[in-house]
């Protein structure tokens, strides 16, 4: 049999497919390049480095609101 076949009947379809949402909301969140953008844009126009600071802070902090989010209605929806 095949292993995709096994955990199929080991598991439930939804327990699975939860797993694999979540996964995937946190690898979708680790991949941003919001810390250089900023660097790029600091170095650019030093006169607005803090300025582009706090918005990279504020914008990583609503991305990783939203995949925590995303991992929690992953793992209640079964």
């Amino acid at each position: 049999m095949l292993l995709s076949t096994i955990l199929l009947q080991a598991l439930s379809l939804g327990r699975v497919g939860a797993t694999i949402g979540a996964a995937l909301a946190a690898f979708a969140a680790a991949f941003g390049k919001i810390g250089t953008a900023s660097l790029e844009a600091g170095a650019r126009q030093p006169e607005k480095a803090d300025h582009y600071r706090m918005t990279a802070i504020i914008v990583s902090a609503l991305i990783e609101g939203a995949c925590l989010f995303a991992i929690v209605v992953c793992l209640i929806a079964k």
